[in-house]
């Protein structure tokens, strides 16, 4: 009886150390430098509210994706969005309009879907370099006719090394 024991307890002891040593190859992993969620109030995104994110980039070798994340309800009247995206580094500052698709001709959301949300991560930049190492942010303000800009759940960034 204390050998079975004893047998099942290693046993136990062997996976845990096959569950640890798999997880911690999944914790280095990851080469997120900036993934941020800001929740817009009472769903209604003004020319006023410009998202603002800071960051910084320590190895300015490696190629980077820069993306704009954005959720909003099945109510969003438009099958696209406008933005403007200000690209900041101290000094000086890049601004560049973008236009994404969010929903296909016949009106099916091209975004994952939960329930009412729907969400998108769209890529701004792939495979850019950065020029120094240092501090950057991004700040991102509709460009839309509509002001607010209504249904719009949340909005952020996410920047992470080229794979």
């Amino acid at each position: 009886m204390v050998q079975t024991i004893n047998l099942l307890l290693n046993k136990k002891r062997a996976y845990l150390l096959i569950f640890l040593l798999g997880a911690s190859l999944f914790w280095g992993c990851t080469s997120s430098v900036i993934d941020s969620n800001v929740k817009v109030s009472e769903r209604k995104w003004t020319y006023r509210n410009h998202i603002v994110n800071s960051f910084e980039i320590k190895d300015n070798t490696k190629p980077y994706n820069i993306y704009f994340k954005l959720r909003h309800t099945a109510d969003y009247k438009y099958s696209n969005i406008f933005i403007l995206a200000h690209f900041k580094d101290g000094k000086n500052m890049v601004t560049k309009r973008y236009q994404f698709k969010l929903a296909k001709n016949d009106g099916e959301w091209l975004g994952s879907g939960s329930g009412n949300i729907f969400s998108y991560v769209l890529p701004m930049q792939t495979n850019y370099r950065f020029s120094k190492n240092g501090k950057f942010s991004v700040e991102i303000e509709q460009n839309m006719r509509d002001n607010p800009l209504v249904e719009v759940v949340d909005l952020g960034i996410l920047v992470e090394e080229s794979k």
